[in-house]
């Protein structure tokens, strides 16, 4: 009953200093709304405040984290921000480290029981009311035979004198805790765990501090949904008339207060953001340094000195700090401004107050519809470079946890209704070659198309920048049939170039397509065909697409009803060959001049070539030739040489030795002479070689065959 009762007080008091701070500090609405593509959102509150007031803004969980590190607060009357701050919510593990009983979250009575030993207990069974300490608290398990029927929990006490007692505990038998401290001790851990349930909202107070009347401006960034685009397009019924385009932005409020009354503006845009765990308390582990024993004393000899005092030269005395510098005189820290705004004193922070809220950047802006249709669009818009922006004209409400389509464009522009087909697509396709005629880019979204009051179709449109032009396809063209056949053609060489040395021959492929319509509808059919680009190939002369993307030429083509139609394309790729002429062959020569690759009068210019190729080639051999009789010539020398070293002196030996010194002269006069026609050849070689290049360099050819 004791701890009920603790429990119930506390819950108490904590609604009570709850709506003490609610009562205080007032609700600071938020007033604009910039959402982004990249599921953030900018947030601006503003409202005024008189004298030294509290105020409060409510966000989630997920959003504190982009608060904290994007958070602006300024006083714009001359006051300050004296402080910001928001109930922390550390991990429940670290909040129960402050408690005296060693539980967690999930403990069970084992471990409820077993963090109370050595504490007074009560136990009442029946009208018996034994109090003592509690011992231990042991799991046992009962049988009957063997089979084992159930495990109880059993509590051991002693008691004041000295008696150990045992309880079962079993229905009939109730443990008080008879410690008054540590009954608190209980009661804020059921308090920790309960709300450790309830940490999504949290409430940021911003206190300010001045006199009199002032305008307070705060900003943030959010994380929030991403805003969504859907478009509707309205075929008109007369062919004169525009098409209509209606534009809704599909908006989540998922922050932790409503909008109301808000100016709500949507970027096509993604600037970078990230997330980072600020709302979290942080803990770092730290080492654990052993307590230092002992020391004992024993003598120590010290270094002598290595310069005198007059040898070292006296450095000036630091500067102090200034009074009120920097270090001294900061005022806190509030979105990412130290003591005040960039660029001069701030308002809040000890200077001026300006006369209004920072203006925002002068922005060109467009409206969403034409002249005779002002008034009915949502929102106008203006470019931001890589980023539009759509603001909305009429303020809007959005209470949390709800989501609300609003408008951004209402606007006539230009568009044709075709039929589309490609290669990649297995049937035709019901497509608008729509014109952004309305002055605003277009973000990527679905969209629906509407044909005599019925929906015709949907699909998905690419953001489009003004008077861009997209083809938009929405529905399959049951009534058209396309065909293709493909012919490829190779042609011989039909130009030659020759510049220093090397040949190119050019050939060509020609690729004939044909593409065959036919329109089964009682309506003609403007057909656009989608013929691929490929790499290398270039459209034959005279053929210009109406339009060209990366991937595809698009071809218009008129369908009339019951008929069929046909589209030619030729395209046309340039294949070349190169030869080193110093590689050209008769073979080769012969070949091209009976493909009339070549004229004759190029002809003889090769041959010449070639012929020089081949008595370079012959004084190569004859060098070769000579080389090896260089070879020959010097193993015979060194046989001659080893039969000389085994002779003994004796007379038959004598006149075997001058037999072998003579063949030893004769040799080298051949080896003389052979020595001299290799130099010989070699200078040739050159000379040869010299010509040969002196000819390739002065042949230049470039005719078309």
């Amino acid at each position: 009953m004791m701890g009920r009762r603790l429990i119930s007080l506390v819950m108490a008091l904590t609604a009570l200093a709850a709506n003490a701070a609610e009562t205080a500090a007032e609700k600071l609405p938020v007033r604009r709304v910039v959402l982004y593509k990249n599921g953030v959102g900018y947030f601006e509150h503003t409202g005024r405040v008189h004298g030294s007031q509290e105020l409060k803004i409510d966000f989630t969980s997920g959003q504190l984290n982009d608060v904290l590190k994007s958070l602006t607060v300024l006083d714009l009357g001359g006051g300050k921000i004296s402080g910001v701050g928001y109930n922390s919510v550390a991990p429940i593990a670290e909040q129960l480290k402050a408690l005296r009983l060693p539980l967690d979250e999930s403990t069970t009575l084992e471990g409820f029981l077993n963090a109370l030993r050595g504490t007074r207990i009560e136990v009442r069974n029946g009208a018996v009311l034994v109090s003592g300490r509690l011992l231990s608290v042991e799991e046992k398990t009962t049988h009957r035979g063997q089979e084992e029927t159930g495990k109880t929990l059993e509590i051991s006490l002693v008691t004041e004198d000295g008696t150990v007692r045992t309880f079962p505990l079993t229905s009939a038998i109730s443990v008080r805790v008879a410690d008054h401290e540590l009954g608190e001790e209980i009661a804020k851990y059921f308090v920790l765990v309960s709300s450790a349930r309830d940490q999504d909202l949290r409430q940021m107070n911003i206190a300010t501090s001045g006199a009199g009347d002032r305008n307070v401006f705060v900003s943030y960034i959010s994380e929030v949904p991403v805003w969504k685009s859907t478009y509707r397009i309205l075929l008109p019924a007369k062919a004169d008339d525009s098409p209509l385009l209606q534009g809704w932005a599909i908006v989540d409020n998922t922050v932790g207060e409503d909008w109301k009354d808000v100016e709500l503006s949507l970027v096509a845009g993604a600037p970078q953001s990230f997330i980072q765990e600020l709302s979290k308390p942080y803990y770092t582990r730290r080492p654990v340094i052993g307590l230092p024993e002992t020391a004992m004393l024993t003598p120590q000899t010290h270094e002598g000195t290595m310069e005198t005092e007059d040898s070292v030269v006296a450095l000036p005395p630091p500067s102090p700090t200034p009074t009120g510098g920097p270090m001294m005189r900061s005022q806190g820290v509030v979105g990412g401004i130290i003591g005040g705004v960039p660029g001069g004193t701030g308002a809040g922070f000890g200077g001026p107050a300006p006369k209004s809220a920072p203006p925002r950047a002068k922005l060109e802006t467009v409206e969403v519809v034409a002249e005779a249709e002002k008034g009915q669009a949502g929102a106008y818009g203006q470019d931001m470079g890589d980023l539009f922006e759509y603001n909305l004209k009429e303020k809007v409400t959005i209470l949390k946890n709800h989501s609300a389509l609003v408008p951004i464009i209402n606007a006539h522009i230009k568009a044709e209704k075709v039929t589309l087909w490609n290669s990649e697509t297995t049937r035709p396709l019901r497509a608008l070659w729509l014109t952004n005629s309305s002055g605003l880019t277009l973000d990527g979204g679905a969209f629906n198309v509407l044909e005599d009051n019925a929906f015709a179709g949907e699909g998905i449109l690419d953001p489009l920048k003004p008077d861009e032009r997209r083809l938009l396809s929405y529905a399959v063209d049951q009534a058209v049939r396309i065909e293709r056949k493909d012919n490829v053609e190779a042609r011989p060489v039909t130009h030659v170039k020759i510049a220093k040395g090397v040949m190119v021959q050019t050939s060509e492929q020609r690729d004939h397509q044909s593409y065959t319509i036919r329109n089964t509808d009682v309506q003609a059919r403007d057909v656009v065909i989608e013929h691929p680009v490929r790499t290398g190939w270039k459209l034959a002369d005279g053929l210009k697409p109406e339009e060209t993307s990366a991937s595809f030429y698009r071809f218009r083509i008129k369908a009339e009803p019951g008929k069929t139609a046909e589209l030619k394309v030729d395209e046309v790729q340039q294949l070349r060959r190169t030869v080193a002429l110093s590689n050209v062959t008769d073979d080769q020569i012969r070949i091209w001049f009976n493909e009339r690759t070549i004229k004759p009068e190029l002809e003889q210019a090769l041959r010449q070539i070639v012929a020089k190729k081949n008595e370079i080639a012959d004084f190569e051999r004859e060098i070769q030739d000579r080389q090896s009789q260089v070879g020959g010539i010097n193993q015979d020398q060194e046989r001659l040489r080893e039969n000389m070293k085994a002779l003994k002196g004796s007379a038959e030996e004598k006149a075997l030795l001058q037999r072998y010194t003579r063949e030893l002269n004769d040799q080298e006069d051949k080896l003389q002479a052979v020595r001299k026609q290799m130099d010989d050849l070699t200078v040739k070689r050159a000379a040869g070689q010299q010509q040969l290049d002196k000819m390739l360099r002065e042949i230049t050819f470039d005719e078309a065959i």
